[in-house]
């Protein structure tokens, strides 16, 4: 079978590997369908890592795709042959401390696809076949579009992301960054109840899509760095703020715009930075991380696969696998892309 496969950076292969075995008991085999290229993709493509994450090893890439089911294992009575399904590429441990606590998107031992953080690197899902626990391939509720139900990995983090951020009914929402996660993030809120939800971003393509997804507002902080101004009159009209870009200038707006009591959810991962500590302490301010994700995978999926969040307009292009060079480059423009996938094989 074929795999997409990193040795360095800009070194990507499309390479042979061995085809898997029969699922044992309590497995399934899976033949990949589509698979979305993420953020930390791009890392392990342009950098070869990010931080202190290196490739070490080649790595099949990918944490985000589609699939259907090809074979099941004993035990299996979930999952049939012919169901289309998001494979979770999560696997916390169940055993260590924070799982025992519930906290398994915090798991010690996290075995999370394709990532070089443990070694030997936890191998990826771009690839035509793979083997995987049956709780880690989620059925569809109803017959959806595989591009769309490969976006259920990172639909997922944002629907943690709100349900970090509590109840956001009627609340005026602002989400800062309007990327994949941005964007996705809009339509969680949407669908959390929000009553008003402003997007801002420094580049305008991605602030189109934005509006689809549920913003009342889209501001281009780029060429209209006082957009926001309003946001800041008094003490600040926000109720909650969603950073999706673990920006300084960003958090510190955000921070800006929130009004007394309000919440900023930070989403996304940026650097050391120094901190507006006066205006949270002053503003009375809750300040909570929000990271990956657990039981809102399947959510993700639920929601995808039954219509009841339209995530149409995300996926901007999809390419074979023999083009993957091509697809990673257009996901590194934003100006150009929002989402791109390959396709692994036909459904």
């Amino acid at each position: 079978m074929r795999a997409l496969v990193a040795h360095a950076a800009h070194d990507l292969r499309v390479e042979e590997r061995q085809t898997p075995a029969d699922p044992a008991a309590g497995e399934v085999r899976l033949r990949i369908l589509a698979g979305g290229i993420c953020g930390s993709d791009l890392h392990y493509y342009h950098h070869g890592g990010f931080g202190t994450v290196r490739i070490r090893e080649p790595m099949i890439l990918g944490h985000e795709a589609s699939a259907v089911v090809e074979e099941v294992g004993a035990g299996v009575e979930e999952l049939s042959v012919g169901d289309i399904v998001a494979v979770n590429p999560s696997k916390p441990c169940g055993r260590c401390e924070e799982c025992r606590r519930g906290l398994r998107n915090e798991c010690l031992d996290m075995v999370f696809s394709g990532s070089a953080m443990r070694f030997p690197h936890a191998q990826g899902l771009f690839r035509e076949r793979m083997v995987v626990p049956a709780v880690q391939a989620v059925r569809a509720g109803a017959p959806a579009d595989p591009a769309l139900l490969a976006l259920a990995e990172p639909f997922a983090v944002c629907l943690h992301a709100v349900k970090r951020a509590g109840s956001l009914l009627g609340a005026t929402v602002l989400v800062s960054g309007c990327g994949p996660i941005g964007c996705l993030t809009i339509a969680a809120a949407r669908h959390a109840g929000a009553g008003r939800i402003i997007a801002c971003d420094v580049v305008p393509e991605p602030l189109r899509l934005a509006e689809r997804l549920g913003a009342d507002e889209c501001l281009d902080v780029g060429t209209r760095p006082a957009a926001l101004d309003a946001c800041k009159e008094g003490k600040g009209r926000i109720d909650v703020a969603f950073d999706c870009t673990g920006h300084p200038q960003a958090l510190a707006t955000a921070v800006e715009c929130l009004r007394p009591r309000g919440k900023l959810v930070a989403v996304g991962l940026g650097g050391s930075l120094d901190f507006p500590l006066p205006s949270v302490v002053t503003k009375e301010l809750d300040v909570v991380g929000s990271f990956r994700f657990d039981d809102e995978f399947s959510l993700a999926v639920g929601l995808i696969s039954s219509g009841a969040v339209d995530l149409s307009g995300m996926v901007t292009r999809t390419f074979p696998l023999e083009q993957a060079k091509e697809a990673f480059d257009l996901a590194g423009d934003r100006a150009r892309a929002m989402k791109v996938q390959l396709i692994l094989s036909q459904a």
